[in-house]
């Protein structure tokens, strides 16, 4: 079964066909980041004005090699005027060319980039650390109906944290390549410069913002060189690993999952994928890890065709309906 996936729930504009949830015949991305760099962040109706002139060329250019059998949508969450227009293409998509819509949650398709182009499935019951610019949440599948909650943020998200902290530093948006790349600069001799909230805690909760204030609280008063850029974006980016690890070894420990999936943008963080690895391993604990690719760790279509194979439910054009507020445990 070959499903068309559309998504556009941020500044992304995606269109991809996917063949039974794993093969991908195409998957096309434009981003409206350079738009968004100039104001230093997104705002919602540049992203959306984006997303209505690239959408025809971005479908067009993924289904000009192959038909589809359904059509899946991102319905949120995310920003309403960017999500309409995913919405509005897939219901005229769906009444042209007589095929079945399916809704997609846009934080459970993140999950499914552990399912594309994969030899092996992740087995249930497994852990998800989903990671993003706006959500950090903590899940335990028994199994692909079954989500459960275990945690997530009580304030700012990972990716916000990235964002917030760079701006801080001087470093351009987005904020997560941004200190990574910089990062590289510095040696891994950490100090231990800023906290790990919540990191002894014992639940499955996060909190970044205190993070977000040390800093600011450490450059307020600081000439920002290029040294002083290199070193604080490492110390704020191994404070944010060693706290999304931390948490995610003990639901591991806790539950006994046969598989540890990473999702979301953040998921494509190398110092959170090797440290993670290197975690694992220095205390053999026996699970199979998945990271996804690092082009379907961001937003795209790909994800939500995957998802939308791997949990059909089928609705009429005229009654799908944006829901800007879904959490990753809410039907759609």
């Amino acid at each position: 079964m070959k499903i068309l996936g559309i998504e556009t729930s941020c500044d992304e504009t995606s269109a991809s066909i996917v063949e039974n949830g794993t093969k991908i015949i195409s998957n096309t991305v434009f981003s409206s980041q350079e738009v968004h760099a100039k104001t230093g962040g997104i705002i919602p109706e540049n992203a959306a004005r984006q997303q209505i002139t690239s959408i025809i060329p971005v479908l067009e250019k993924s289904i000009k090699k192959t038909g589809f059998d359904a059509i899946a949508v991102t319905v949120g969450p995310g920003l309403i005027g960017s999500l309409l227009v995913g919405i509005e293409t897939a219901r005229t998509l769906s009444y042209v060319y007589k095929k079945p819509i399916i809704p997609v949650n846009h934080l459970v398709a993140h999950i499914y980039a552990n399912f594309l182009e994969k030899k092996q499935l992740p087995l249930f019951p497994n852990i998800c650390l989903v990671v993003s610019g706006g959500h950090t949440d903590l899940i335990y599948m028994r199994n692909l109906k079954s989500i459960k909650y275990l945690g997530g943020t009580r304030d700012d998200a990972a990716g916000e944290a990235f964002d917030k902290t760079a701006r801080l530093l001087k470093l351009p948006y987005p904020g997560g390549p941004s200190i990574a790349l910089k990062a590289k600069e510095h040696s891994k001799n950490f100090l231990s410069l800023f906290p790990r909230p919540m990191i002894h805690d014992k639940n499955f909760e996060f909190s970044f913002s205190g993070l977000k204030t040390s800093v600011f609280n450490k450059v307020k008063d600081t000439k920002i060189t290029n040294n002083l850029q290199s070193k604080f974006a490492a110390e704020v980016q191994e404070a944010i690993v060693d706290v999304l690890i931390h948490k995610t070894l003990i639901a591991v420990d806790r539950f006994k999952p046969k598989s540890l999936l990473l999702a979301g943008g953040v998921s494509a963080n190398q110092r959170l994928r090797e440290k993670l690895t290197e975690e694992i391993e220095k205390k053999q604990i026996k699970v199979d890890v998945y990271l996804p690719k690092l082009e379907y760790c961001t937003d795209n279509a790909a994800v939500i065709a995957s998802c939308a194979f791997f949990n059909k439910k089928y609705i009429p054009w005229q009654k799908i309906k944006v829901n800007p507020e879904l959490t990753i445990t809410d039907k759609v």
